[in-house]
């Protein structure tokens, strides 16, 4: 499966040695302060020809006198060919910029798949029919139930219908069985709050990590809802918790090429075949942490289709490690010496972890920090690099470049750690915090469930900004900003909708 839920719940079995995320912002490289600064430097245009112009108006408001504009008029009747080709060359221009500029990629709507409720698995029954398989040693059971209690899951996680007989059965046609439960719920739920025909769909990309059967994903949902036969289709596997964002990056650039028409992504993970039935510890906490989930969004490029969007597609910044041995193999699926498979994790897997936020986030700030925090923690920089003092570096306030943070529901560890690095507030973390303990981690498609509760509570509104992260597998850490075009509320048959009132709930630690 993913990664970051693997990633909280490791840090909390190793108490006493446990590595936590670096603290990244106290160590920025020069490198990556210089793109802010670039930043900065290609707007400076603009701050030059602001009062220039202002200065213009006003000296042609203050030209009162007739005589004047009479020989203006004069002038600019001798100076025809100039005017002519100075005009031909700005409509040239204009039209070039028209023409080449990126189209806007809006968010219609969105819809997380929300399962029947005998699919729940409190932890008394997990516990149970764990220890009625047969195949975990008395360790094995009781690694568990401490990585459930130190998890932030809650009682009302689901798992797959597979996985509640005793024995377990994990079968292909009980993994197809569940593929088609979660995308076909979330996509019905999204095409009936849309109005969208499923003929109108021209992209589908559609992610999982560990299933990926023949057909695949993809062709089962175009066979189910007889999408055109010119349908672009893509299906993304093994990459992990971030595959969602990689996917809308996917169905962005489409959207680019190809004009008037609408993207469908489909984010999941899938448990039936994926359960491991060992016992090696570092095996075992996938188990304890992913559960049931999809989500479905709906993209498009149309300019008419701005007005009953939800929100903008504003930046979208990924970052691979995959280059260097270490990251590559940190989180590795693989069998154990009893045979049995499952997904090793790495003693390196926090320190790659935080690598890899730290350059997706300084990648990332310069394209939304205010130039005044970036100003600030440029000038603190040079002063430390010209002056050798030896004060901390500025710490960039992410709280004003966002209103709202979507951080991926992978383990409650992960969620404390980057709460105390980027120096968020509680309430920025909430959404995340309450996704995992309602639904648990359910890999790329989390970070949708996080965004539906914020809508739920109320909390959109128009101009608001949204950070989506989540990290993933190879190794690699993803960002996606969106901005809110109006005030936003939860759509029909949302997943939080009978159980928004109870939220939020404290969190025993």
């Amino acid at each position: 499966m993913a990664v970051s839920g693997s990633v909280g719940v490791q840090i909390q079995q190793q108490q006493q040695s446990r590595m936590v995320l670096p603290d990244f912002l106290q160590s920025v490289n020069l490198k990556y302060v210089k793109l802010g600064y670039h930043y900065l430097i290609s707007n400076l245009l603009t701050l030059f020809l602001v009062p220039l112009i202002l200065v213009t108006l006003i000296q042609v408001s203050q030209t009162t006198d007739l005589e004047h504009l009479r020989h203006l008029w004069l002038h600019l009747q001798y100076n025809l060919l100039t005017i002519l080709t100075c005009s031909a060359f700005l409509v040239f221009g204009l039209t070039l910029y028209a023409v080449t500029r990126p189209r806007p990629i809006y968010l219609l709507d969105f819809s997380c798949f929300r399962p029947a409720d005998h699919l729940k698995a409190p932890f008394h029954r997990f516990m149970e029919h764990s220890r009625l398989t047969g195949d975990f040693h008395d360790s094995s059971l009781e690694f568990q139930r401490k990585i459930l209690e130190r998890s932030g899951l809650g009682e009302e996680t689901y798992v797959p219908e597979a996985m509640h007989f005793i024995p377990p059965r994990p079968s292909m046609a009980a993994a197809r069985a569940e593929a088609e439960q979660v995308m076909f719920g979330a996509l019905d739920n999204l095409f009936h709050n849309t109005n969208l025909k499923p003929k109108d769909i021209g992209i589908l990309v559609v992610n999982c990590s560990l299933f990926n059967p023949t057909p695949s994903l993809s062709a089962m949902i175009v066979n189910k809802y007889k999408l055109r036969g010119n349908i672009r289709s893509f299906n993304l596997g093994g990459m992990g918790c971030s595959a969602g964002v990689i996917a809308v990056d996917l169905a962005k650039d489409l959207l680019q090429v190809h004009r008037n028409t609408y993207a469908v992504v489909v984010s999941t993970e899938n448990i039936t075949q994926n359960w491991y039935f060992g016992n090696k510890k570092s095996m075992l906490i996938p188990n304890c942490l992913f559960r049931v989930g999809c989500s479905a969004i709906l993209l498009s490029n149309k300019a008419a289709d701005r007005r009953r969007a939800k929100y903008k597609l504003v930046h979208v910044v990924r970052t691979h490690r995959g280059a260097d041995d270490k990251a590559f193999r940190c989180v590795y699926q693989e069998q154990d010496d009893a045979g049995k498979t499952g997904v090793s994790l790495s003693k390196d897997l926090m320190a790659i972890a935080g690598g890899a936020l730290k350059t997706n986030i300084t990648t990332l700030g310069p394209l939304v920090l205010p130039i005044s925090e970036q100003l600030l923690f440029f000038a603190k920089l040079l002063m430390k690099k010209l002056f050798k003092a030896d004060a901390k570096p500025y710490i960039p306030d992410f709280k004003l470049a966002f209103d709202h943070f979507c951080i991926h529901a992978g383990g409650r560890a992960v969620i404390d750690e980057l709460e105390k690095n980027l120096q968020l507030l509680p309430v920025h973390v909430e959404a995340s915090r309450m996704t995992l303990h309602r639904f648990g981690n359910t890999s790329s498609s989390s970070i949708w469930y996080e965004l539906a509760y914020i809508e739920a509570k109320g909390g959109m509104r128009k101009g608001n900004r949204v950070w989506q992260i989540a990290f993933g597998s190879g190794f690699k850490c993803n960002s996606a900003v969106w901005q809110a075009l109006r005030n936003v509320r939860p759509s029909p048959n949302g997943p939080w909708e009978d159980c928004i009132d109870k939220y939020p709930v404290e969190i025993v630690t």
